[in-house]
């Protein structure tokens, strides 16, 4: 009789722990090797199912990027169990929200949110146990009418012999809640299967591209993405798979993490822009050239600025763009160079591929379409909604059937981006469907204003929105904070993008009506992107005011 293979989470480390066994994972003064990682995995699977946790419980994890959470990433699911990975940048109500939402049925939680964490208890009802992490030896349990035990006492009780039970490949591995600006989050889940896949695509096309940003065996790996956020773009799996030394950061810091990089010997990372930004911008970067000049950097979450990109070059740094989404575990493409650019020069490279929203990676389907879901034409300039279907989209908003009506209508997962699609498939986002500002029936990208004012010498950040207007509907408003200690006028950038419609780049009424210069920095999501949502609120009535 045949068996019928399952493509679970455990199967990733089967290779590493026979070829890689001896390679590290690092957490600031912890370290041990991929042999000891997979031990107190099965430790703390044991350790767990003994303190209640059963397959289909959900167990939330509430903590920074940590060698904890990184076992908490394969022995929940291996153990047939829910990992609920919370995002600790929502305000506390939406995290109240997302865990009584999840039902979540135990948690794992770092002493340093345990207060906020004890407000939220008599919200909790389903919560049957309490499990605290620390990077110290002592500290005070919390007073909760549910067991309570320590993180690193749990592990020790449990068996280094544990066997993890064969779970079939459908099984829900993971669930999480989307960040947006508009309503409360939504609930999306993974299953093993779709976890397995989509990190063999990724390693894929992170491996075997002519990039000069592709993962090698040799790399040591610090994600900067944030554990909780859409699986920190499937790196805690594709490192698991490829056995590479993978540096924990713990809370990001710009100092530590410069540190880390010349000390660790880093050489591989993502992030969004505004992280790379933070620390590009640390006064003492230029100490960590050396190292840095072998870094390499997938940015994604937002669009990556060339200004930032070349900030970055300038100290030796390659950069790439990928792009995905939560509802889709996250990667759909990354920036990856076909044949005829591969031995382009960095700069050239960078304006043909490196800055565009990618190419789909292997296995998934992905189309630019108008409004009744026709292609557009590959002129790189005709825009469309970007849809995709790959084995690894979330199925469903989980207990929302009109939102996931609507996610999928036509057989189509409905990203919400607009973007362009050029003649060899090269897609570049140009806006999201909620940003993009519509004036006299025309559409107007904020996603290149906003890129081409953040390359003025005296602009830190820019966000640009679409306020009403009695005549065209809508049109475009700049926000700019300028960097500390420059001075600029609204005149000056006004005139500075004037000189990118004499190159033909924008067209004259892409030039925004207004741009209001701001001494405060500009809010974000709770994943690093603009908020334009309070500076609608502020703004879009500007154009009106006498």
């Amino acid at each position: 009789m045949s068996y019928e293979y399952q493509l679970t989470l455990d199967k990733l480390l089967t290779q590493t722990l026979h070829r890689a066994s001896d390679r590290e994972i690092v957490y600031g003064k912890t370290r041990y090797t991929w042999s000891k990682f997979y031990e107190r995995v099965k430790r703390l699977a044991s350790a767990l199912e003994s303190f209640g946790v059963k397959k289909g419980s959900k167990v939330a994890v509430i903590d920074y990027d940590t060698n904890k959470y990184f076992e908490a990433y394969y022995a929940i699911p291996m153990m047939g169990a829910i990992l609920h990975t919370v995002n600790i940048r929502l305000p506390q109500d939406q995290i109240a929200y997302t865990m009584m939402h999840a039902e979540d049925d135990f948690v794992l939680v770092r002493d340093e949110f345990l207060p906020a964490a004890t407000k939220l208890a008599p919200f909790l009802k389903s919560v049957k146990g309490v499990v605290v992490m620390s990077d110290s030896d002592s500290f005070s349990k919390p007073s909760l009418p549910i067991p309570v035990e320590n993180y690193e006492e749990l592990v020790s009780s449990g068996s280094s012999s544990y066997e993890f039970p064969e779970l079939n490949e459908n099984t829900v591995a993971t669930l999480f809640y989307t960040s947006g600006t508009t309503g409360m989050p939504k609930g999306v889940w993974f299953t093993h299967r779709q976890l397995v896949l989509h990190t063999l695509s990724t390693l894929v096309s992170f491996s075997l591209s002519a990039s000069p940003v592709r993962l090698e065996y040799n790399d040591v790996t610090m994600p900067l993405v944030p554990f909780f956020h859409v699986h920190c773009w499937g790196i805690p799996y594709t490192v698991g798979l490829s056995g590479g030394k993978i540096v924990l950061a713990g809370k990001y810091e710009p100092a530590k993490i410069l540190e880390t990089i010349k000390s660790e010997g880093v050489t591989f990372s993502n992030m969004v822009p505004t992280v790379l930004m933070m620390v590009l911008n640390h006064p003492r970067v230029e100490e960590y050239r050396e190292s840095l000049s072998k870094w390499k950097v997938v940015i994604g979450g937002a669009a990556l600025p060339k200004a930032l990109a070349l900030k970055a070059h300038a100290l030796g740094i390659r950069v790439m763009s990928g792009y995905g989404l939560s509802e889709t575990a996250p990667v759909l493409t990354i920036a990856t160079p076909i044949e005829k650019y591969a031995n382009l020069p960095y700069e050239e490279l960078l304006d043909k591929v490196l800055l565009k929203t990618g190419l789909p990676v292997p296995l998934v389907k992905l189309r630019v379409v108008d409004d009744k879901m026709n292609d557009v034409p590959r002129d790189g300039k005709t825009v469309g909604e970007i849809v995709v279907r790959a084995p690894w989209l979330t199925k469903e908003y989980y207990k929302d059937p009109e939102g996931t009506r609507k996610l999928w209508e036509g057989g189509w997962l409905h990203t919400g981006d607009v973007a362009v699609i050029d003649q060899d498939g090269y897609i570049t986002i140009v806006d999201r469907l909620k940003d993009v500002v519509k004036s006299g029936g025309e559409w107007i990208s904020t996603l290149i204003l906003e890129d081409l004012l953040m390359r003025h010498p005296a602009v830190l950040e820019a966000a640009v929105i679409g306020a009403h207007h009695k005549h065209w509907g809508e049109r475009p408003v700049a926000v700019v904070y300028p960097k500390p200690g420059s001075s600029v006028t609204e005149e000056e950038l006004k005139a500075h993008l004037m000189k990118f419609v004499e190159q033909g780049v924008i067209a004259k009424f892409w030039v925004p009506d207004r741009i209001v210069l701001t001494n405060e920095q500009l809010p974000r999501t709770s994943t690093g992107k603009f908020d334009k949502k309070p500076l609608r609120e502020k703004y879009s009535q500007i154009l009106n005011q006498v």
